[in-house]
Formats: structure tokens, sequence, C-alpha cells
């Protein structure tokens, strides 16, 4: 059993959560705590015996805990997540092996694409592909149909698996802190399209890759994995795009694994994990 805490900071939290634990004999496994001093901010991962009444559990975590503060009590049974493509296989192809293997730690319940690049893959996976296509829509009735299509399935997360469309914040205040993505470069550095050609023709020395909640700032929303590698005078902007791909597949698995776990707190735009 897993319970996730944040709240305001105040001396005894710790011991006061644990004596919760103890009068209800649940046997903590381990506990995860942090202090964000500059925002007087406390956050705690706690897991525990398997506990069958988790309400009486989070009523008593309430009663010694500062008003306002955010529990969630045993979250971890399998998520659901919808998975938005273009036309880049790579990050999908990760995602779908996992999900077929069941170590994703959520259940894909389909994949939506604005082309029909990748349906076979997700045929292939006997994953539903939905296409709904942006060519000759605005972006609100591309965006109304997009929602629809979300709406026939349950989802707690939307996963941009290189999804190169540009979300409004109409779209993206339905799900928030819910929908992650890949951004390839390494934040903030090279934000919007074409980030290895820019890096490329800057001469960096190291590119690397980014996953992220979806904000309405575009992409500056709270970092959820980054990952480097070094470069050199001997990569092409090919060569770099090459090499991006593998650590754009390696960053969101990560980032996915966190999230789906319950790893990653968020507050104001920066995030606290527990890895």
């Amino acid at each position: 059993m897993v319970t996730v805490i944040q709240c305001a900071d105040k001396v005894g939290l710790v011991a006061a959560i644990a004596g919760v634990f103890a009068k209800e004999n649940i046997n903590i496994i381990s506990m995860r705590e942090h202090v964000d001093a500059a925002n007087n901010r406390f956050f705690m991962r706690v897991v525990a015996e398997e506990y069958t009444k988790a309400d009486m559990l989070q009523s008593a975590l309430e009663q010694v805990l500062p008003p306002g503060a955010e529990i969630k009590v045993n979250p971890l049974p399998e998520k659901k997540a919808i998975i938005l493509v273009t036309k880049e296989y790579h990050c999908l192809s990760d995602i779908l092996i996992r999900n077929h293997f069941k170590t994703l730690g959520a259940k894909v319940q389909c994949v939506i694409g604005n082309h029909p690049t990748l349906q076979n893959i997700c045929e292939r996976f006997n994953v539903p592909f939905q296409l709904v296509s942006h060519e000759n829509k605005s972006r609100e009735i591309f965006e109304t149909e997009l929602l629809q299509t979300i709406r026939t399935f349950e989802t707690d997360y939307l996963v941009l698996a290189k999804f190169m469309r540009i979300l409004s914040s109409e779209f993206i205040d339905r799900f928030p802190v819910r929908i992650v993505n890949i951004h390839h470069s390494f934040l903030p550095a090279f934000v919007g399209a074409n980030p290895y050609r820019k890096a490329f023709d800057r001469g960096v020395k190291l590119i690397g890759a980014t996953a992220h909640f979806v904000t309405n700032e575009l992409d500056e929303g709270p970092i959820i994995a980054q990952q480097i590698i070094p470069v050199d005078h001997s990569f092409t902007a090919a060569g770099m795009m090459k090499a991006g791909k593998e650590i754009e597949t390696a960053v969101l698995a990560k980032a996915l694994q966190l999230v789906f776990d319950d790893r990653v707190f968020v507050h104001n735009n920066k995030t606290v994990v527990f890895d």
C-alpha cells in the first residue's frame, strides 16, 4: 500500500504520520520525505503493508495534518493511459512492448494518432488505434474530436509520445498534471521545433531529452526526468537526431515509471521526485 502526502510544513509531521500508522497497526516498509523550506512545503511517500480500510486511514491522517493537506491512500492500482502520437515510432513502440509484458505500470487504453502511420504497429500489439486527423480543420474542431475520442475510454493520464501538435490552454486545463510530454531537448535549451538542427548549428557538446507535465506555457511545465549524452564535431544533425531518439525513449520510459508509481509530486512549477 502506498500513501502520498503533500501539505504545509510544521514541526512533528513525521512523528504524527508514523503515529497514525502505528495506531492503525499498519507496518511501515519505507518512508521518504522532503521539506521545501523556501516554500514551507512538506512531501512524503509511505510504503506500508496492505490495509483494507483506506478511508479510515485517510480520515485519521487528516486529523494530524495541516488544513488543505493533499492525501492519497493506496493510489497504486494500475493506472490507465491514452497515448497520443503523430508519425515517429520510437517512443510508442517502447510503450507498447512494456504494456504487452505488463511492465509499464499502467494499461494503455488506446493510441490516438493525427496520422495513420502508426496504426499497423498498434494492431500488432492488439491495442486500439483511433485516427483523429487535424488536416483541413481548425484547432477547435480538431481538439473537440480529440476529446470525444478520449471520453470513450477511461484514462488517468495522457502521454504525448512525439505528438507533434500544440494543444490549447482549454484542452490542457481539462487534464491538470495529467499530460506527460517528451521533449527532444534538454530543457530549457532549444525549446520548440527542430532542436537537433539548432543544437548542431550551435555546436553543442551535450544533447538530451526532457519529460515534463504539460502546462499552458510551451515546454515550460514541471520537469519529471532528464538525461544527456556527449556529442562532438563528428556528429551530423542526423546523427544527433538518431542518438537523441534513444534518449527520448529512455527518458519517457523513466518518467512514466515514476508517475505511474506515484513518486512525483508537483508544487507550483517544480517537482519532487522520490526515485
